[in-house]
Order: structure tokens, then sequence, then C-alpha cells
């Protein structure tokens, strides 16, 4: 087995043994904190603790639920918060944890003007997916009437996080391949996104040479090793966008799923490589610091491809061999019904960070091209 680093079972219980944790708030999803093996692990710990739980609803995270999880939150006004499930439930904690809710709280999030306050709670991540790195990032998703929005703050970052393997492998054929993707999708997008440096290529491309190697087999036979290498890529993925933001596929995946409810690598996926290829074919407009065309001959070297072509045949091979449906009418989408509803509700805070400029038109292009 490849030496990765991670935390074990007893790193977690010393841990939870220090004597200022008298009151400890869980938020997880009900039926992955079961499923995963967290449930067991966690109630073995806290025995002797005062302990809330609150159970996710939502697929994703939404205003109105977390505004209830603040509630909870500070009615039981906790000594630590344990977050322990997929994006969505680490996302929750994040803003729960430094968000108070004031009258004009939605359109605080909208206009980009919402008040992050001081941590109420020491916050741990337990993440049981292997995907968006969200224990790490210092951004959280949030949906107001149903367009994503994010709030972004070195303050919402967990103080800690365990990363145990064994609490991942046990997610369903269809998460693992949605929240591989990602991994792998958020890597690449780090690489080409305006704000990318030498600190996020570096996580980046780190990120890319284990998930790339191992996805695959991880969805096939899923085994401690494979499961192991898909945490660590997925760290370092959310370590490098947490950095440089991602770019338009991001932007455009987040309707797919507020409107579809497609889960959210997989909603990335369905736009992925006709997004690289447009940067690619107009990489002299790049509006970037640096020279789009040689980053896209590293990501050529980095997949084993030549130009952009095989790129593109490269994820769609990917997208087939895991499962992920790209067809849109089999899907129950009609694009061309939907299309302005799909565009108008893009998150343009990520679309910034793409580095050839698009407009509405473009997008529209680039979605019917898929359809």
């Amino acid at each position: 087995m490849q030496n990765f680093s991670f935390s074990s079972e007893l790193d977690l219980e010393n841990f939870l043994k220090n004597k200022k944790f008298k009151k400890i708030f869980i938020l997880c999803g009900k039926k992955s904190y079961v499923a995963s093996g967290a449930k067991k692990i966690l109630s073995r710990y806290l025995k002797n603790k005062i302990t809330k739980h609150y159970f996710k609803h939502l697929p994703y995270p939404e205003i109105s639920e977390l505004k209830k999880i603040i509630i909870s939150l500070r009615k039981f006004s906790p000594n630590l918060i344990i977050a322990v499930g997929g994006g969505s439930v680490l996302d929750y904690a994040k803003m729960a944890n430094t968000l108070e809710i004031t009258e004009n709280l939605d359109k605080q999030i909208v206009n980009y003007s919402y008040p992050i306050m001081k941590k109420l709670s020491l916050l741990v991540a337990i993440p049981t997916t292997a995907g968006s790195g969200a224990e790490v990032t210092s951004n959280a998703v949030i949906y107001v009437k149903k367009i994503k929005y994010s709030i972004e703050s070195e303050m919402i970052k967990p103080d800690y996080f365990f990363l145990i393997p064994k609490l991942v492998i046990s997610g369903s054929k269809k998460i693992k391949s949605s929240a591989g993707f990602d991994v792998i999708a958020q890597a690449i997008e780090s690489l080409i996104s305006k704000k990318s440096n030498s600190k996020s290529i570096g996580y980046a491309k780190k990120s890319l040479n284990v998930s790339l190697k191992y996805y695959l087999n991880y969805l096939k036979k899923p085994n401690l090793e494979n499961t192991s290498a898909m945490c660590f890529a997925a760290n370092l993925s959310g370590k490098a966008i947490s950095i440089s933001k991602t770019t338009a596929p991001h932007a455009t995946s987040y309707p797919f799923t507020s409107l579809y409810n497609i889960s959210h690598g997989h909603a990335v996926s369905l736009t992925f490589e006709k997004f690289l290829k447009f940067n690619f074919i107009n990489y002299k407009k790049a509006n970037c610091n640096f020279d789009l065309n040689l980053r896209y001959k590293s990501i050529f070297r980095i997949l084993g491809v030549r130009d952009i072509i095989e790129l593109e045949n490269f994820f769609i091979e990917i997208k087939k061999r895991a499962k992920l449906e790209d067809n849109f009418k089999k899907l129950k989408i009609n694009l061309n019904s939907n299309i302005d509803r799909l565009v108008d509700d893009i998150n343009l805070l990520r679309l910034q960070n793409n580095p050839i400029d698009l407009n509405k038109k473009d997008i529209k292009t680039i979605l019917l091209k898929s359809n």
C-alpha cells in the first residue's frame, strides 16, 4: 500500500477525550451517519459527553435549513462542533459556526455582504466522501431561491479535520463517481484559474497525479488503498481551489443541481470537457497573468494526451467508465426550453475566474452543442 498519511480512530478518540469538550453538537446526514460507520465510532467515544445531533434534510445547502441549524446550534451552545458527512454537511457547519441570523441574511448573502462573526465553537470536519475537500476550504456553498452563492472567509475553515478512509469506503458507487470526478475537475480548473499561483499549482498537480491513477479502480473495486488515495487527492484539490477558486464548469454546474437534483460532481461533468476545449481554442484571448497555452500543455502531460481533442475524448471515456451520464435527453433535461433559466442561474463569481471571458451567448452556445 502506498504511504498516505491519515488519521486513525485512536487519533479521533484521543482528541475527543479532552475534558473541555463537554457539550458536542454533531451535524450529519441521517443515512450517511449510520451507513458510513460514523455513528458507531462516535457513539463509542462520546458516552460521557452531552451531545446534540442535527440531521441534514435537504440534498444541497439551502438558506432555510441553514437558519434552522444556526438557531439549533446557538441554543445548544456547544464547546465543539463535529461535522461528519459530505460537502453539504461540512459547508453547513462552516457557515452555521460563523454566521448569525439577521433580518436581511438572505439579501446579505445575495449581495456578498454577509456578516462573518467570530466562531461560536471549535469545528472538526470528518468527511465521509472523497470529493470537495471542504474540510480545508475557505468557502462554503449556499443556495438562495435555487441560485448558488458562496460564503468566503478564512474564518470559516474547520479548526481540525480527520481523514478516516474506512468512513468513505462504504459509500455508494453513484456517490463515489460524482464526488471523485469533482476531485479531478477541481484540480484541473484550479490549474487554469485566473487566481492560480505556484502553491495552488503544486497542490493541483499532486492531486491529479493521485486521482487519475486511482479513480476508476476506486469505483470498480474499492479498498483501503484506493479509498485512502482518493481522500488524499480530494484534500489536495480542496487546498488548491481554496487558493485559486474554480472556473466555468463549476459555475455552470449549480443550476443543474438546484433545478434537476443532479449531484454536484456529476453536474460539473456535464460541461467539463466542453469548457476546457472552449478555453483552449480561445487561449490567445486569455485574460490572465500566465501563458494559458503552456498551462494546457502541462495538463496534457499529466493526462498523457497529445492535444485538446485527445483531452476531450479522455474525459468522455472517463465519464462513460464511471457511469456519469452526460446525455441531457436521458437525464430528462430539455435544454432548448430551459436554456435561459439555466444561464440566468449561473454563479457569476466563479465565472469570473475563468481564463477566457464568457458572456451568456458563449455559454448558451456551449450548452446547446452538448445537447
